[in-house]
């Protein structure tokens, strides 16, 4: 038995490391994200160039649920793909997200689209409290980048999931031919950080953060590696489509 000792001290140190990183990450997440919730919306939409509302419409439309089905939405933000669920499909929404912030402003355009089918709760993909198979689908807005461990956190996604539930995940992506990815790279490097700064110091940060994250993101999970894990995870007739010439990727499936 003592040789095997040092082994699960070990097992005890790699998920306790995996903890601490995952907390970073969402610390970081919701200290950049936080005092943007007034301004999000607008802002997302000039900063892609009006294509942020179009992403989030394609990956509605990746999902077919009705009006009987429940709909998880992880990082819903201020809830503008819960709302564009609801108008689309009629389904109800469980709308989670780290932020209060964000909540409040999610709760405040709710309010103003009168609708009763959408729920929010405070709180953490890598940390879903929601029995197994409890939605019909579930959506996911610029979330993979975040994820601590992207295997780990796709499987926490496929197990409150019920069998044959849809999904579809959506995030920026780097455009893959040498002409646009050389614009994307001065908009990104350049353009974003300097129109953050002329609209406000949180903005600014977003603006000098997003480019390595992205790029970072991309280099360790291409678009067919993404694929590939989510097939290992638990989902299956999982597909993926860059739109914007690259500069997002739209990844939908279904749970086994």
């Amino acid at each position: 038995a003592a040789p095997a000792k040092p082994a699960r001290l070990l097992l005890v140190g790699v998920a306790s490391e995996r903890l601490r990183l995952s907390l970073v990450v969402e610390t970081r997440a919701r200290e950049l994200f936080a005092p943007l919730g007034p301004s999000y919306d607008r802002y997302a939409r000039l900063l892609s160039f009006g294509q942020d509302p179009a992403w989030r419409r394609f990956l509605v439309s990746r999902l077919h649920v009705g009006p009987d089905d429940v709909v998880l939405d992880l990082a819903t933000g201020t809830g503008a793909v819960a709302l564009e669920l609801v108008r689309r499909t009629g389904c109800s929404v469980v709308g989670v997200d780290q932020s209060p912030e964000m909540l409040a402003e999610a709760r405040r355009q709710i309010s103003r689209a009168d609708t009763t089918r959408i729920r929010l709760v405070e709180g953490s993909a890598e940390r879903l409290e929601f029995d197994d198979a409890s939605f019909d689908g579930l959506t996911a807005a610029y979330l993979l980048r975040y994820l601590n461990d992207l295997p780990t956190g796709l499987r926490k996604l496929a197990r409150v999931l019920r069998a044959g539930a849809p999904f579809a995940l959506l995030d920026f992506g780097v455009p893959p031919a040498p002409l646009p990815r050389a614009a994307w790279n001065l908009y990104v490097n350049v353009g974003l950080p300097t129109l953050g700064r002329a609209i406000s110091p949180g903005w600014h940060e977003v603006g000098r953060f997003l480019g390595g994250s992205i790029r970072d993101f991309d280099q360790r999970w291409p678009v067919g590696g993404l694929v590939e894990v989510a097939t290992e995870v638990g989902f299956e007739d999982v597909r993926a489509r860059r739109l914007s010439l690259g500069g997002c990727t739209v990844l939908w499936g279904r749970r086994a």
